[in-house]
Formats: structure tokens, C-alpha cells, sequence
């Protein structure tokens, strides 16, 4: 006879069982394009040599349900609209040819509809954008879609629901952090602002947890902090939570083992760059750090694939 599953199995959750952290600023302030993978346990590989052009203030996300995108970002030759797709087997492939969306830096990207993604929001280089990108579940990304919400830069993203997405906190002309954020359907439409909750802050990062759920966390106020912001299946960003025992600094995130997460690396004051992690488990609860492998890097980007 074949196996009955229950449906809230732990064999019923979706989500990529590996993560990349990878690209951003070194401790000299230099880009760099060297990756790092994240195991189905959370233990994070050496350096692995940087394909593409090096670059920082860049953003990721997952698609076609096991790869990974990272795009756009900054280096000494200007805001990029370039992409790098990474395959099943966390291989990062080489620069795709420009996309028709605006070159601009410090956008924030997730995945949405289970097997599709979005770029959006950032910094163009001369004002705050609120225009996003779709990527299809064959990694193409499309050209600009017309901005909803506050145009600002420094945010988060991650999935939740399963299948929908959400943009949060940030920076906003004049140098405004703010809470508001943005709710994406499963079909990719991006909603208007909606009322922010726990403390304003940007370099802020955020991944999936629990199967359905996310959590945004880390990030400054002025200040480098370590708290977090759960967000529940539904999309609702709840207050902040006791700050862990994690160093407060300005990380990346993703999700691993299909159902957790991890922030990693990021500074603790620009350029003081770091390479430790942090693990969330199924229940949203991070752990304190785990001591850094690989190269101290900054202003980098993760997503999840496999």
C-alpha cells in the first residue's frame, strides 16, 4: 500500500532545500563576485570563485521552483541592470545581457506564484524608484512595471503564504527609514503601502521560514541592530521581537533545509565587513552566531534554489 500523508506534514512543505550568499563589498571595501553555498543544514561552504561582474548593493531571489536570480547592483562603472542566474546545483551562471528595466542599485527582489520572482523598488542613481520587475519561471526578466507604494531604497522582500510575496521597511527621500510595506499577489501585482509595524530601519534583510511564513530581521535605525519582525501566513508584519544574541549588523538572508532560514555576513558599521551566521529555525526563532566561513563581505545578496 502507498504511505497516507497527512496534509500539514512536514513532507507537505515547498521550499528550496539549499541557499548562495554571494557578490557585495570585501573588508576593502572592494566588490567582489565569490559565492558561498548554504547545505540542507545550514553549514555554509568555503569560497566558491565569483562569475559575472562583481558588484554590491545587489538583490536575489528564487524561480522556476528550484534556481536563483541575482541582478541588478552597483560598482565603480555605475547602477547595473545585468543577471545572474543560478541553477539547481547553486551554480552561478555568467552576466546576462542587460535587461530593459531600469540600471539602478539597492533594490530587494522574492520570489511569488511558486515558481516566478520580482525585482523591485531601489535607487537609480539620482532619486528613490518604486518600479519592480517580474522574472518568469525561466528566469527572464521583464521589462519595467509602473511603481506602486512609496518609492524607496535599503529594503527587504521575502515569500510568504506559499505562493505571494511582500516589500518592507526601507529609506525614502530625505533619508527617511520607514515600516510600510508592500504585499504581491500570486500573479505578481504588487500592492499599494500598507501600515508598517516594529521599529524603521533599512540594509535590512529577510527570507522564508516555516513553509509559509517570513521573517525580516537585522538591519539599522541609525544604529546597527539584531531584532526581527516575523510576518504570518496571512502578511501581517508583527511587532518587534526581543533582539537575539546574533551581532547586530546589516546581513542577507535565505532559506534553507525548505522550511528555515539564515541571515549571514554583512558589517557592522560600513566597512567593518563580517562573514558570521545566524540560523531561524521552522518556528521563526534565530540563533546566536555561528562563526563565518568564507570571505567577510557586505551590501551582498542570497537566495535559495534545489
Amino acid at each position: 500500500m502507498f504511505p497516507i500523508i497527512p496534509a500539514n506534514s512536514v513532507a507537505a512543505v515547498s521550499g528550496n532545500d539549499e541557499g548562495i550568499f554571494g557578490f557585495g563589498e570585501n573588508s576593502s571595501a572592494n566588490p567582489t563576485a565569490i559565492t558561498n553555498l548554504v547545505s540542507n543544514t545550514g553549514v555554509v561552504s568555503s569560497d566558491v570563485a565569483g562569475v559575472g561582474t562583481a558588484r554590491y548593493y545587489i538583490s536575489a531571489c528564487e524561480y522556476g521552483g528550484d534556481k536563483g536570480i541575482i541582478g541588478f547592483g552597483q560598482n565603480a562603472g555605475g547602477n547595473k541592470s545585468i543577471t545572474n542566474l543560478v541553477s539547481n546545483a547553486g551554480v552561478v551562471a555568467s552576466d546576462q545581457a542587460a535587461t530593459t528595466g531600469t540600471a539602478r542599485y539597492v533594490p530587494s527582489a522574492c520570489s511569488y506564484g511558486e515558481d516566478k520572482g520580482i525585482f523591485g523598488f531601489g535607487h537609480d542613481g539620482s532619486s528613490y524608484v518604486a518600479v519592480t520587475n517580474l522574472v518568469s519561471n525561466a528566469g527572464v526578466v521583464a521589462s519595467d512595471v509602473a511603481g506602486v507604494g512609496t518609492a524607496r531604497a535599503y529594503l527587504a522582500a521575502c515569500e510568504y503564504g506559499g505562493d505571494k510575496g511582500i516589500f518592507g521597511f526601507g529609506v525614502y527621500t530625505g533619508g527617511t527609514r520607514t515600516t510600510i510595506t508592500n504585499l504581491v499577489s500570486n500573479v505578481g501585482v504588487v500592492a499599494s503601502d500598507g501600515a508598517g509595524a516594529g521599529t524603521a530601519r533599512n540594509n535590512i534583510a529577510a527570507c522564508r521560514y516555516g513553509g509559509d511564513k517570513g521573517i525580516f530581521g537585522f538591519g539599522t535605525d541609525g544604529s546597527q541592530t539584531a531584532i526581527t519582525n516575523l510576518v504570518s501566513n496571512a502578511g501581517v508584519v508583527a511587532s518587534d521581537q526581543a533582539a537575539v544574541t546574533g551581532t547586530a549588523r546589516s546581513p542577507s538572508a535565505t532559506q534553507y533545509g525548505q522550511d528555515k532560514g539564515i541571515f549571514g555576513y554583512g558589517d557592522t558599521g560600513y566597512p567593518n565587513a563580517v562573514s558570521m551566521t545566524n540560523l531561524v529555525s521552522n518556528a521563526g526563532v534565530v540563533s546566536s552566531d555561528v562563526a563565518g566561513v568564507g570571505t567577510a563581505k557586505m551590501i551582498n545578496a542570497a537566495c535559495s534554489f534545489n
